[in-house]
């Protein structure tokens, strides 16, 4: 998380917090990214990979950044994650507070903005992830889709030129979401 006050308005000032309404070409934009993906990094070294975030869930107002979950094998060298991804045009952004796998590739931010459409990858090891569950529950309960899409609202006319404080103010929300969640989903598809 960026702390220094200068950096967070220069950032947000280049990638301002974005909604839009929901786009049905979402789905097609990541199972193209996602043919990228298994061909740079070879299918066989990848456990599962999934369209997270808004952008996944019909209907829902979304910044327009493709989120993917990238589960991949344990015996996947990091160095190889990185060198793939890298060679798509995505820039690594070491996690230090989560050990690798936990990576995350960001694609579609240049130097002057937004180029382009975004993507944040999210590298992890197999598992039981949160987002997955975050995404099954708000496809399941539309009321709760419409709460968090009026919450995103709110912040962004408080956050728009302060992306970190618009992600902590989703926080409560996904928290409370992620406990009902857990105890209502058994087991992710």
């Amino acid at each position: 998380m960026i702390t220094d006050e200068d950096e967070i308005k220069r950032l947000g000032r280049l990638y301002p917090v974005i909604l839009s309404e929901y786009d049905p070409g979402w789905p097609e934009i990541y199972a193209a990214e996602k043919k990228h993906i298994e061909d740079a990094l070879g299918a066989e070294n990848i456990a599962r990979m999934s369209h997270i975030g808004s952008t996944s869930i019909t209907g829902m107002t979304a910044k327009p950044t493709i989120d993917i979950l990238l589960e991949v094998r344990d015996e996947l060298e990091d160095d190889r994650i990185i060198a793939a991804l890298t060679g798509l045009g995505y820039g690594y952004d070491p996690q230090p507070q989560n050990p690798p796998p936990h990576m995350m590739f960001m694609k579609g931010y240049g130097r002057e903005g937004f180029e382009g459409q975004a993507y944040h990858v999210h590298v992890r090891y197999e598992g039981d992830w949160d987002e997955l569950y975050f995404r099954e529950y708000l496809s399941m309960h539309p009321g709760a889709a419409e709460e968090y899409a009026d919450l995103k609202c709110r912040l962004k006319e408080s956050y728009e030129f302060n992306r970190e404080a618009y992600t902590k103010g989703k926080t409560e929300f996904i928290r409370i979401t992620m406990k009902k969640a857990r105890e209502e989903i058994k087991e992710i598809p």
